[in-house]
């Protein structure tokens, strides 16, 4: 008996897709999830496509005191990284991770030698970003993807335990909204096109 949940059409959800909107994160704020509904969040995102059954990817929960003293490695990176600037540039960087209740880090973790392509791999981690994201959203949160330069910055990384072929696919926040603000989308015909069979 086939599903009767599966080929239903849920209009809700294709409402929800063409007006979903990220929110920056210094407008983000509390509350965050509670424990169940972060579960949830994590939960969809473990249900992304995973060619290979490999879960090639995890999950690093920072809240709490954890945002702070992450913060201060941030900081330090930071400054090395950019001795001429003024200190309240690595103040700034320091607060990255306190602006929002949770900050999610997805980790890449990919298996050489796996008949899975390495690529496939790299793109089921950005999937558990994105479906990570729309939960969050759905459940009435906002929430942003980021990576920028403390995604790439051995000094977090090594914080984060990644190993060595590890690398961090995002990080995403996740609070309550401040203020919403969009911005402009691709115009359909610009990144749209049809493969043309030969005549």
């Amino acid at each position: 008996m086939p599903d009767p949940n599966l080929n239903v059409r849920d209009a809700r959800m294709i409402d929800f897709l063409l007006s979903r909107r990220s929110v920056v994160a210094d407008l983000i704020g509390e509350p965050g999830p509670t424990e169940a509904e972060l579960r949830d969040i994590l939960s969809a995102a473990m249900r992304v496509p995973d060619h290979g059954k490999l879960a090639p990817w995890r999950f690093v929960l920072i809240r709490g005191r954890a945002r702070e003293e992450l913060g201060v490695i941030m900081g330090e990176a930071f400054r090395q990284e950019n001795p001429d600037l003024h200190e309240r540039y690595v103040e700034r960087e320091q607060k990255r991770f306190s602006r929002v209740p949770i900050v999610v880090a997805v980790i890449s973790q990919v298996t050489k030698d796996h008949k899975t392509p390495e690529w496939e791999q790299v793109l089921s981690a950005g999937a558990a970003c994105q479906t990570m994201l729309i939960a969050a959203l759905s459940m009435g949160f906002a929430a942003q993807w980021i990576t920028e330069w403390y995604a790439y910055n051995a000094k977090v990384c090594d914080a984060l335990k990644l190993k060595n072929d590890d690398r961090i696919a995002g990080f995403v926040y996740i609070g309550t909204a401040q203020a919403i603000a969009d911005r402009d989308r691709p115009n359909y015909d610009d990144v749209v096109s049809e493969w043309q069979v030969s005549q």
